[in-house]
């Protein structure tokens, strides 16, 4: 399908505005319409947060590298885009009013999504231009952080439709699933709707309060929930037996009156009771500073997973191999494509907020991370990628010597030049240069050696082929070229002979 690269938002409210940072962040032209006065600072608070989420989850680089435009209208947003993403008021009258004003002046190609959490496409549908290219994007909140977007056609939407929309949402790190089936609520929400009903039994019963009952979620399942769901968790249960042992021991509990799935009625007691508890816990904290603590379990949570390559981890890995892909600037280097006969211009960036220390200057930590990314982008180039490292192999590093030649501060964009000073079998000796993008000034150098490993034996083993050709190729050129003045220097005073 062609590259969407221009995304038209309707509605900038806590869904909308997530969705412009999700989009900018990952290189998409958002042209946004909300007639809210204020639109434009709230856009650029949750900006921030989803950057400072972002660069606390990966170590690739993150940027905002797309172009924000405030509409003046519905039209003026989505005149020119290739994706519509509506985030209005959740009601079936204004949603079907949207999509008929969206699908008057969208192109006839461009998808339309809408952010509803329940409400039926196929209504939504009614009165539409090309009906066929609408579906529901459902996300959650955060949308720039939590991958699970819930696609659903209605009944006159296109298979192609379907399939073009999780290919636009995965490539901006997501995790499209699409339902089989049109129903009401969908199927996230549902499950959460269950829970959510028998929660304000129990609280208005004082059988618990509203923390005693999120600590029970949040310190158990919870935990769970972040990687598997409801079947596997039970099946694991059931022990060597599986899910049908567990089903003969607790499936007749199914019958019991435990739990009641009619919510109750929303009495003014209830409902005072519910926001005093919610007030209690929040304890005076603003509601950036509950998104931020938000935000940093989640981070922490998906770093947790992509570790163990889990789940939502595996999203996580995937869109971060992306993001490296990517990060190459060239116009720092001069060139997109390599010269194999000069130092390699492969890995550049900006230095964000939290590489710099309280004298405002970037630590030692920051430069090794940045020198790691730039081997990371030799690495790329030669082939050792994913696939690489699944098949058993990688290079560890065993050695380093980092010199720091001139301060960084945040914001600073840099880039580096590499070259491999030795090479074999088992063994890569390479030279990183970091250079100040503005004015070419040199930053630091980094000496590195590597050993390439089998992960499964944990030992020393021969590079494997095309990447040990490719690395042969790039020494070759390399072997040429004058050694860097700080390669093999050491670590001490150098005192006169008297």
């Amino acid at each position: 399908m062609a590259e969407i690269r221009t995304v038209g938002l309707i509605g900038g409210g806590v869904i909308g505005s997530a969705w412009a940072a999700r989009l900018l962040i990952n290189g998409k032209d958002v042209a946004l319409y909300d007639p809210a006065p204020d639109i434009g600072q709230r856009i650029s608070r949750v900006l921030d947060n989803a950057l400072r989420a972002y660069r606390r989850m990966t170590l690739a680089p993150v940027s905002v590298r797309g172009t924000l435009t405030l509409a003046d209208s519905v039209e003026e947003a989505v005149l020119h885009a290739d994706f519509v993403q509506e985030s209005g008021p959740e009601e079936i009258g204004v949603k079907r009013l949207l999509m008929q004003e969206i699908s008057r002046h969208a192109r006839p190609e461009a998808i339309i999504a809408s952010s509803s959490s329940g409400l039926l496409p196929s209504t939504m549908q009614e009165g539409m231009q090309y009906p066929e290219r609408l579906i529901v994007g459902h996300p959650f909140n955060p949308v720039y952080l939590i991958p699970l977007v819930e696609i659903v056609g209605g009944r006159q939407t296109s298979a192609e439709t379907r399939t073009r929309a999780g290919e636009f949402y995965r490539d901006i790190g997501m995790h499209p699933l699409v339902l089989r089936k049109e129903i009401a609520a969908f199927l996230s929400d549902r499950l959460m709707e269950a829970l959510w009903r028998e929660s304000l039994y129990l609280l208005r019963d004082d059988v618990a309060t509203a923390d005693e009952l999120d600590q029970a979620i949040a310190y158990g399942p919870g935990l769970r929930w972040a990687f598997m769901g409801s079947f596997l968790t039970f099946r694991i249960a059931g022990g060597e037996g599986g899910m049908r042992h567990f089903m003969s021991q607790f499936g007749p509990s199914l019958k019991w009156p435990w739990t009641r799935f009619d919510g109750p009625d929303l009495t003014d007691e209830l409902l005072d009771k519910i926001i005093l508890q919610s007030d209690d816990q929040a304890a005076g904290r603003t509601i950036t500073e509950l998104e931020q603590m938000r935000d940093d379990s989640i981070v922490a949570v998906l770093q947790g997973l992509r570790v163990n390559d889990n789940a939502a981890g595996k999203v996580l890995a995937a869109y971060e191999e992306k993001l490296y892909r990517i990060s190459h600037d060239p116009d720092a280097c001069g060139s997109d494509s390599p010269d194999m006969d000069q130092p390699l211009c492969m890995h550049s960036g900006a230095v964000p907020p939290e590489w710099v220390d309280y004298n405002r200057h970037m630590t030692e930590s920051s430069y090794l991370r940045a020198m790691g990314d730039a081997s990371d982008a030799l690495f790329r180039l030669v082939g050792i990628d994913e696939a690489y490292h699944e098949s058993g192999y990688s290079y560890f590093t065993v050695e380093t010597h980092l010199v720091n030649v001139s301060e960084a501060v945040a914001g600073e964009r840099f880039h580096f030049t590499t070259q491999i000073l030795d090479l074999d079998e088992k063994r890569l000796h390479v030279f990183h240069s970091m250079y100040r993008t503005r004015d070419g000034g040199l930053m630091a150098t980094g000496e590195q050696m590597l050993l390439h490993v089998s992960t499964r034996e944990s030992r020393a083993f021969p590079v494997r082929e095309p990447v040990m050709s490719r690395l042969r190729e790039i020494h070759a050129g390399h072997s040429r070229l004058a050694r860097p003045e700080n390669a093999g220097r050491h670590v001490g005073i150098v005192r006169k002979r008297p």
